[in-house]
């Protein structure tokens, strides 16, 4: 796994985070129909529990939202990739079906709250770093063409930004042809539903994407730096 470090910059305006990294190697799959079905009941659990005003409420969301204020971004207009999920899935009953290992990443962050980032590990270069987006730093987000990253939490590989909790990068994203696959579940307030988040992860990884060579690390200011 690569060196995976947070920056001082952001442990100073957000001191509790807590990073989980699982890296493995995965067999993709366009569509596997059995977490799919899994998620559509999940999408049923999660519009008969809530409404669409209550996800900033939850823990996850709330701490998460208050750690993009406290860099000076604003989570109302460039939302955490996990609070936009559970909108569209409370406003829609759905979620984009992209394949196998994205549909069960966003299966973790829709069930716990948590913003989770997941890339081809073999597309990221030297060692990552969790910082903040600087003003006018390039970055193309999956999706959403170029993406105005200042203030945002953002890592950062030796070719630049390649991921933030708003939007994953084209650069490092997952294609058919990725074999190693690493996701970084991140806690703003290092919380014990981290590990819960991080069991669900792996035991969705073996299930539903043949994980093996795995490979689990949690990261915070002082044992990252």
């Amino acid at each position: 796994m690569q060196q995976i470090i947070i920056s001082n910059e952001l442990a100073v305006k957000v001191s509790g985070i807590e990073l989980s990294c699982i890296e493995c190697d995965v067999q993709l799959e366009a569509k596997n129909e059995l977490l799919w079905n899994k998620i559509q009941q999940k999408i049923i659990e999660i519009s008969d529990r809530f409404k669409v005003e209550q996800i900033s409420q939850l823990p996850a969301i709330s701490v998460s939202r208050k750690a993009y204020k406290a860099c000076g971004k604003d989570p109302a207009r460039y939302r955490l990739s996990a609070e936009a999920l559970l909108r569209r899935v409370l406003k829609r009953n759905e979620i984009y079906q992209i394949n196998n290992v994205v549909d069960l990443l966003n299966l973790v962050s829709i069930s716990t709250g948590f913003s989770i980032g997941g890339y081809d590990a073999e597309k990221i270069e030297g060692e990552v770093v969790f910082g903040i987006g600087e003003n006018e730093e390039p970055y193309s987000g999956i999706g959403r063409g170029d993406l105005n990253i200042e203030f945002l939490p953002v890592f950062r590989d030796e070719k630049g930004a390649f991921g933030t909790p708003t939007s994953d990068s084209v650069r490092t994203s997952v294609s058919m042809q990725t074999k190693r696959f690493l996701m970084v579940i991140i806690d703003y307030a290092a919380t014990p539903q981290l590990e819960e988040a991080t069991d669900l992860a792996v035991s969705l990884l073996k299930e539903y994407a043949g994980a093996i060579n795995i490979e689990l690390k949690n990261i915070n200011y002082n044992e990252g730096n």
